[in-house]
């Protein structure tokens, strides 16, 4: 294996491996291999999809893939079967540290800020950018307690990240509200669209209780959770 570093081989790009993919899949067809020629271009196609689905500036997917998953054929199938908790998540006063330090500054924060919060996601779990400085955490098959640890040890990523290491006196913290639905735990059933609203409500009661918080439901109450940094 050769290190990085200095002689070390890059990685294909995507653009290259669907072209060759693609370049591959022609061959085969020229030989008369339609199943190998189909399986290449299946590839491909994958390959063109994935990218789709991700957002440009921070490689977490974008909103189409969430909506994907929010009004998908089989969503309202799946939240019937197992649990699932969705936080939406938001950079506070992120508007400041774009005035303060300057756009290109923003945008390092918001890759590194989807780099923190796609660490230690559950199987099948994912982080989207929803649109400017928020993100949507999906969650599925996990109970609230651990939905809420999950989340809360995303926010504590944020808070202690070295941000002067980018730019001297920069700090970024998140605020996060978190819905979560159990199947059978004494709820009717409920829509991945619903919890996200409920999400989005649980958000700005951690934004009006100071920031840099998890706000949540437990037992028809909402919950604020914030740890010592």
């Amino acid at each position: 294996m050769v290190a990085e570093g200095e002689g070390a081989v890059p990685p294909p790009r995507q653009p290259d491996l669907l072209r060759l993919h693609e370049a591959i899949a022609g061959l085969f067809a020229t030989q008369g291999d339609w199943r190998r020629a189909y399986q290449h271009l299946r590839s491909a196609l994958d390959i063109a999809r994935d990218g789709s689905l991700r957002d440009a500036l921070t490689s977490s997917y974008n909103r189409r893939y969430l909506d994907e998953r929010l009004y998908g054929p089989f969503t309202d199938r799946q939240a019937a079967r197992s649990p699932l908790g969705l936080a939406l998540v938001d950079v506070d006063r992120f508007k400041s540290v774009n005035d303060t330090y300057g756009h290109l500054v923003g945008d390092r924060v918001l890759r590194r800020v989807a780099d923190l919060l796609q660490e230690d996601l559950p199987p099948d779990g994912f982080c989207a950018r929803y649109g400017g400085e928020e993100f949507v955490l999906w969650l599925p098959g996990v109970d609230a307690g651990h939905a809420v640890r999950i989340v809360d040890d995303a926010r504590l990523r944020v808070a202690r990240h070295p941000w002067s290491e980018l730019q001297p006196g920069l700090r970024v913290t998140i605020s996060a509200g978190l819905a979560h639905h159990a199947p059978g735990a004494g709820t009717g059933p409920t829509s991945p669209e619903r919890q996200l609203r409920s999400a989005d409500t649980l958000l700005y009661a951690a934004k009006r209780a100071g920031r840099n918080k998890v706000a949540y439901h437990d037992a028809q109450t909402t919950q604020l959770i914030t740890h010592s940094e």
